[in-house]
């Protein structure tokens, strides 16, 4: 009897509950490191000079709008994470609290997002590379840098090499990346120091235009468009790969909120040695809207292909542009890396799910769910057709993954209620809860307005179409697939429409005037009608939640620490 009981509990775990076939390799140190590798990638790299085309000096201020924000997201998911350190976390807990249609609707969103960060981060090394050889990539009819077919095939290379360091299991590639962690803080440290020392002029940030040119409109779209809110995305590793660290109640909460403090802190401190840095002939002709087009000495090119090295250039420090060029070849490849294994994890956990094929679920001996790997590379690769570079890509990713945040503090709030008594080793306090989930949702969804219409339309499309592939696996999947559960979960619905339509109103972007939406909502409207769909969501989830036995019954058996 024991023998059965000890099977029929290992089956209920392994059914519905964290896989103990995935390593715990992550200790304190490698989960944070993993998480602070994650946010230091290609944002850094590009994040400086966008945020200073759209909002000016006060660019600063738009760093630490999201790093607020994040912060906020981040203590959400600290005690969902603490509780459940289970790996693909962002796409599991939805189904814990609503069941199968909200799950596979976060978790589309989420693994659609993910899979084009590592190509995404691909783009920045060759975009960075092509200062060198520049036959991997040429500007478009719009100033766009595009990959040309050479270019491609070593995209290609490149996210294959990801798959295959990921494939030799976490333990190798989490000793790797904390070496790589160290470097890039020191890069960035030693470009903040430099910017300060050698070139500052603190006349930029009032002069040109003020210190902020653009008002608070440009402020905002900085957050979401400019790569802010892509860069603090790395956080999410201490939920996804929550179930392979030694000590969850300690390094999930850590890792959550202590990547976002420490990275928002070194980029403040970027961004403000940036505006000090820049030459003052790359702003005067047009101000800071162009300054990438208008660095001197014939580095407008330089500049587009790579800007903090070209202000390197120009300052007199050479030394300083060549470990920049190796460091765009580090730092964006070791958040490749992270996220191939993240991505992996995702569909991984879909499959634990039931809601999507059961085979992305399976485990080599190494601890890695290695069809869920080859699926993101495959699926990775097109992100590699000739679309607009970097920026483009990075606006996409941005609305999609912060939509994919958005469901952390409902299911937080629907578990207080689903599950008052069990443990959490990290708790929020009673009235803490409740404005620190609604103040994160509130958050996406103003992340998700300032992205603009032109963006966000092409997200809702991604969103249809998995729910197109949705269809086809409950026909052919008939009787094999999770149960859909969807008067528990059609609440996300309402949220996705409303999202659309108050982008379609708004007027984000409002430099752009073939965005096709409407302009009738501006930043203050805008914001209002983001705070009113936060409160009814809110309001539809909670009502909407599984009862307590039900939630009880899909989780693991598993002795209460």
């Amino acid at each position: 009897m024991a023998t059965e009981s000890r099977l029929a509990n290992r089956s209920a775990d392994l059914a519905s509950g964290d896989d103990t076939r995935l390593k715990e390799h992550f200790g304190t140190v490698g989960l944070l490191f993993t998480a602070v590798g994650s946010v230091i990638g290609s944002g850094w790299l590009f994040g400086a000079l966008n945020a200073a085309q759209l909002a000016g000096p006060a660019a600063i201020v738009s760093w630490g709008i999201g790093a607020v924000m994040f912060v906020l997201i981040g203590m959400s998911y600290a005690e969902l994470g603490t509780m459940f350190p289970h790996s693909g976390g962002v796409a599991r807990f939805p189904h814990y609290s609503f069941g199968s249609f909200a799950s596979y609707s976060m978790g589309w969103v989420t693994w659609i997002a993910a899979a084009a960060v590592a190509p995404i981060e691909v783009l920045a090394v060759v975009q960075y590379a092509t200062n060198y050889l520049p036959w991997l990539e040429h500007l478009d009819a719009n100033g766009e840098p595009t990959l040309t077919g050479a270019g491609t095939a070593i995209s290609v290379a490149l996210l294959a090499l990801f798959v295959l360091v990921n494939f030799f299991g976490v333990r190798w590639f989490a000793r790797i990346n904390n070496v790589l962690v160290w470097w890039k803080l020191a890069i960035i440290a030693l470009v903040i120091v430099v910017f300060l020392v050698v070139a500052f002029d603190s006349s930029h940030f009032s002069g040109y235009g003020g210190f902020a040119p653009y008002g608070a409109h440009g402020i905002f779209s900085a957050v979401a468009s400019a790569g802010i809110a892509f860069s603090f995305f790395g956080f999410r590793q201490g939920v996804e790969l929550a179930g392979e660290t030694d000590n969850p109640k300690r390094n999930v909460p850590l890792t959550l909120i202590g990547s976002v403090v420490l990275t928002g802190i070194l980029y403040v401190l970027l961004q403000v040695a940036f505006i000090g840095a820049v030459p003052s002939s790359a702003v005067a002709p047009r101000g800071w809207q162009a300054v990438g087009a208008n660095f001197s000495s014939g580095a407008d090119v330089l500049a587009t292909f790579g800007p903090l090295a070209a202000i390197a250039t120009i300052i007199g420090t050479g030394w300083l542009a060549a470990l920049l060029y190796a460091d765009a070849i580090i730092s964006p490849g070791d958040t490749g890396l992270i996220y191939t294994g993240v991505t992996a994890r995702i569909s991984y956990a879909m499959g634990r799910n039931r809601n999507a094929p059961a085979a992305l679920a399976k485990v080599n001996r190494g601890g890695v769910p290695w069809v869920s790997l080859v699926l993101a590379f495959v699926v990775g690769c097109f992100f590699f057709l000739p679309f607009p570079g970097w920026s483009k890509l990075v606006e996409f990713v941005t609305n999609s993954t912060v939509l994919s945040f958005g469901s952390g503090p409902l299911v937080l709030l629907a578990m207080r209620r689903q599950l008052p008594d069990r443990h959490r080793p990290f708790r929020l306090g009673r009235s803490g809860v409740w404005i620190v989930a609604f103040l994160a949702l509130f958050s996406t969804n103003l992340i998700i307005y300032w992205t603009g219409w032109d963006t966000n339309w092409k997200l809702f499309v991604v969103i249809l179409a998995g729910y197109l592939l949705l269809g086809l696996h409950e026909l052919v999947a008939k009787g094999r697939t999770a149960r859909m559960d969807f008067r528990h979960g059609w609440w996300v619905l309402v949220w996705f429409a409303g999202l659309a339509l108050i982008s379609y109103l708004g007027d984000y972007p409002a430099q752009d005037e073939h965005a096709g939406n409407l302009g009738l909502l501006g930043l203050g409207l805008g914001a209002v009608a983001s705070l009113v769909l936060t409160v009814v969501v809110m309001a539809l989830a909670l009502g909407c939640a599984l009862p307590r036995d039900r939630v009880e019954a899909a989780l693991p058996a598993r002795p209460e620490e």
